[in-house]
């Protein structure tokens, strides 16, 4: 009979061996590169790809002190937040109507998801066709009222509004779903309870689904924030960064450092920092969203 370490130790290595793949593949892909970028970034020119020669700290003192870069960096926090705010909002609302018996709600729930999985490249083509100044469909309503038609991605005024709604228009789907099912997952009789001790549905909402959504959310803002702080295809297919810098991300300013001005070492920089500016924001993300939450 083997003993009771032989038997845990062969649990170990039976365990390790069934994690190895996935530890091979975060270790080759996630953390490697942040190493290389790091190292990277102490350089001047291409490192990883041509000459190059040792910067030390120049390029987070360049970064730092550009104008451009933190107004880059101030418009993709306004950008994600408001993004993210927005999406769950609105998500939160459609899902608390559609969790609920509403007739047909399977198809308008697919209806409301079905941007999700589309394609960015579609979705920018036909919103900048649909938004046309000239032939779009939305100014020929407005013309048709008799208002004057605007140039929604082509005025600095508009162009950040205009393409944070088209990011919220294709996200709302998913977070909607989520909050869907997680609303469906808080017991009935949590509601039975509240309503024999006399609250409106609008109190129960605030005081049952609100709080015992509050891991859902956590969840939701998180992943959202993180993907919208990188964010490179909104602005780079629906406005190249324009009009006047209007809508040009810090994803945008990192691409063309890197593969129009060929400067790696600065673009590894810009990258490193938008990575440490992602941690801090997920960090008060869970200070503020991170509370646990029980049905008992």
């Amino acid at each position: 009979m083997p003993s009771l370490a032989h038997w845990k130790t062969r649990q170990a290595l039976i365990a390790y061996g069934l994690l190895l793949p996935a530890i091979v593949y975060f270790a080759t892909y996630f953390y490697y590169p942040i190493v290389v970028e790091l190292w990277a970034s102490f350089f001047r020119g291409a490192p990883l790809i041509g000459e190059a020669r040792f910067a030390g700290f120049d390029n987070y003192i360049q970064a730092i002190t550009d104008e451009r870069v933190r107004r880059a960096l101030w418009i993709t926090l306004v950008y994600a937040v408001a993004t993210t705010v927005l999406t769950l909002v609105i998500a939160l609302g459609l899902a608390a109507i559609l969790a609920g018996p509403v007739r047909a709600n399977n198809a308008i729930r697919a209806v409301i998801f079905f941007p999700y999985i589309i394609s960015f490249v579609i979705v920018a083509l036909m919103w900048k066709s649909l938004l046309d100044p000239y032939t779009g469909i939305l100014n020929s309503i407005l013309f048709a009222f008799g208002l004057e038609g605007q140039n929604w991605l082509g005025m600095p005024q508009t162009a950040l509004p205009t393409m944070i709604a088209i990011t919220v228009w294709k996200d709302v789907g998913y977070a909607m779903l989520i909050y869907v099912a997680a609303i469906q997952g808080i017991p009935a009789s949590l509601y039975e309870a509240a309503s024999l001790d006399g609250a409106s549905r609008r109190q129960s909402f605030f005081s049952i689904t609100l709080p015992l959504l509050a891991p859902t959310t956590l969840f939701l803002a998180v992943i959202s924030m993180i993907s919208h702080l990188q964010d490179l295809s909104a602005p780079y297919l629906l406005t190249n960064g324009g009009p006047a810098n209007a809508t040009r991300l810090f994803s945008l300013h990192v691409y063309e450092a890197a593969f129009v001005e060929l400067n790696i070492g600065y673009a590894s920089a810009l990258s490193f920092l938008m990575f440490l500016v992602i941690l801090v924001i997920t960090f008060i993300q869970f200070r503020l969203l991170g509370r646990q939450v029980s049905y008992a």
